[in-house]
């Protein structure tokens, strides 16, 4: 592997309160962020500025995904409602209205017309996209589902939970498959290798476990931040991935041996974040990975292999 650049490219300002969530759109250069504020946010890459309000909320915006396949953006607020929003036209294709307390994370199929929602209330929804109709809904965990992972090859589907434990389900009829190596806090991010290797698991105890996605056994543990592991974000071509921390740095690794290729903080030179980082997207447009945080900046950064 050769030598890992990382320049920022811009910041996206406009957010008067800290951004939780960010998703790519349907053209490669425009995003969406939310976060606690009164409205979902249009950025365009090409010229680094505010678009427009996509969808206005009165709640806090904790998950955005963009359902696979379609212009649909999935929009998870704290009062356990799901807004399923047209992106081109803003109209407001369904609600979503199971869950009664906040919703944390949504995902989508490649292979069937279904989406997922986890929340607070311990249990997970599915729910039918051709006509938004509540398929299954069943108990995960006792306290809050807070975060998804789907196979590549969308045979398994993985729960996080405030207990800090991992829950393997299969994704053909979500009959459970059992119990992952866990956290000793709570799980906050999941995320499949893109080959279908690995698991990684990032929680509240600052760890990043490492799980063989076959086995699902352990591979192994290590600390990559101070803080929470708030997002673990695959390069969608290149052999890296990023982590984000309330530690407030990003850090990016080796995916072939989990080795620290670069620290981006304000501590470390960079123009970055002064509050925790809360997610993170690698974006289509120029291959750019987009950082959001309580400090109400999205921040765009150029990562380059040379």
């Amino acid at each position: 592997m050769g030598k890992l650049e990382v320049h920022k490219a811009g910041t996206l300002s406009g957010h008067q309160n800290p951004i939780f969530a960010i998703e790519n759109g349907v053209m490669a250069h425009i995003v969406f962020t939310g976060g606690n504020d009164k409205g979902v946010v249009q950025w365009n890459l090409e010229t680094l500025t505010f678009e427009r309000i996509l969808y206005p909320v009165q709640f806090s915006v904790y998950a955005l995904h963009r359902i696979s396949q379609t212009p649909l953006l999935a929009i998870g607020t704290r009062d356990g409602k799901v807004a399923v929003v047209h992106t081109d036209t803003q109209t407001l294709a369904a609600k979503l209205t199971h869950h009664q307390r906040p919703v944390f994370d949504i995902k989508s199929f490649r292979t069937k017309p279904e989406v997922v929602l986890a929340s607070e209330d311990g249990t997970v929804s599915i729910w039918d996209t051709a006509t938004f109709s509540l398929l299954y809904h069943f108990k995960v965990a006792e306290q809050t589902v807070r975060t998804i992972a789907i196979s590549p090859d969308e045979r398994w589907i993985v729960f996080g939970t405030k207990e800090g434990k991992i829950k393997l389900y299969n994704a053909s009829d979500y009959s459970f498959g059992g119990e992952l190596p866990g956290h000793t806090m709570p799980v906050t991010s999941l995320s499949f290798s893109p080959d279908g290797r690995y698991l990684l698991t990032g929680g509240r105890d600052a760890q990043l476990n490492i799980l063989d996605a076959q086995s699902f056994s352990s591979v192994s543990t290590f600390t990559p931040h101070l803080f929470t592991v708030y997002a673990i974000k695959y390069h969608p071509t290149l052999p890296i991935f990023a982590t984000g921390s309330r530690d407030k740095s990003i850090k990016i690794w080796s995916a072939e041996d989990f080795r620290l290729l670069r620290v981006v903080s304000f501590e470390r030179g960079f123009d970055s974040h002064l509050l925790s980082v809360n997610s993170l997207v690698w974006n289509p447009y120029k291959q750019q990975l987009i950082s959001v945080s309580d400090d109400k900046q999205a921040m765009v950064w150029d990562v380059m292999l040379i």
